[in-house]
């Protein structure tokens, strides 16, 4: 986008490298969401026998909701516990801040090694830990892929099959190199992503929003000022388990049809970045966008 900072400039990437547009505004590091010396570890969750989670060592202040964060509706289910994330980044950090709110374990990994990432998981606590891209591929029960679109070929295919993939990428040029066939729009970079991965479920989702409003926007099912996030795919089921994950971190779901359709919410489209934000000019504020409001989104887009 030529007039609109890119929400996920880095995307999650752990590669670097700048997307469309000019960044979020001037002079600002981004939030590091670290928190004051000697306070406790926010939303440290673990689980108590049958599957019940209870606020690590008792304490009262790891409510999610007092961080900002959803309060989870439903008891966690055994069959997914673990959220697995290959990048770490702005998106995938916020991610993974929220499904530890939720009750998850995460298991995190970038391109540089479990070692950096000692601090992101310090601050998220023992639900939380560090492994290399492979082994946090394997030890989700459902995986984040958010890097650099042009990375998408090492993410490792057999430990990923029969999986749940959330795909939260966007295709820039200047960033990752040019990919005719997405130049033509004779396919998305999620179906680019579907097809290095024939055997798992992918589906597109967090990638039109920027990661402080993902973090700031969460809310608990019922909220009069709940948002909803985009998803497309091609599997109904796996459709239906992205949207009960986005129900658990504080999000509705909209459904945009398939991946082919998921260039609806991509870069320069209206259900993209600004939607979530009070003020375009000023993407410091955040404004709730209900189901209705992204659906009209999305309708609006045109190619």
């Amino acid at each position: 986008m030529s007039s609109k900072p890119s929400p996920d400039a880095r995307a999650g990437s752990t590669l670097g490298g700048r997307a469309r547009g000019p960044p979020p505004p001037p002079a600002r590091r981004p939030a590091r969401h670290r928190r004051p010396a000697g306070s406790p570890t926010p939303c440290a969750w673990r689980l108590a026998p049958g599957g019940r989670r209870q606020a690590a060592g008792g304490r009262r202040d790891c409510r999610p909701d007092r961080w900002g964060i959803a309060s989870p509706r439903t008891e966690l289910g055994t069959d997914m516990t673990t959220v697995g994330l290959i990048g770490s980044g702005h998106i995938g950090g916020t991610v993974a801040r929220l499904a530890v709110a939720a009750g998850y374990d995460v298991v995190l990994s970038n391109s540089r090694g479990p070692e950096t990432l000692k601090d992101l998981v310090e601050e998220l606590g023992p639900q939380a830990r560090a492994a290399t891209v492979r082994e946090a591929a394997e030890a989700g029960d459902l995986v984040v892929v958010t890097i650099p679109l042009k990375a998408y070929r090492d993410v490792p295919v057999e430990p990923l099959a029969g999986k749940l993939v959330l795909d939260t990428n966007n295709y820039y040029p200047e960033r990752d190199g040019r990919f005719p066939e997405l130049d033509s729009g004779s396919t998305t970079s999620s179906e680019l992503l579907q097809r290095h991965l024939p055997q798992s479920r992918v589906v597109k989702v967090f990638n039109n929003i920027f990661f402080k409003h993902l973090h700031e926007l969460a809310r608990p099912t019922g909220a009069d000022d709940r948002s909803a996030l985009p998803i497309a795919g091609d599997d109904a089921g796996a459709k239906a388990e992205a949207t009960a994950f986005l129900d658990r971190i504080g999000y509705d779901a909209v459904d945009a049809g398939t991946l082919a359709e998921s260039w609806r919410f991509q870069p320069d489209t209206p259900a993209y970045g600004t939607i979530y934000s009070a003020d375009p000019a000023n993407w410091e504020r955040e404004a709730p966008a209900d189901g209705a409001r992204v659906r009209a989104a999305l309708g609006e887009a045109t190619r």
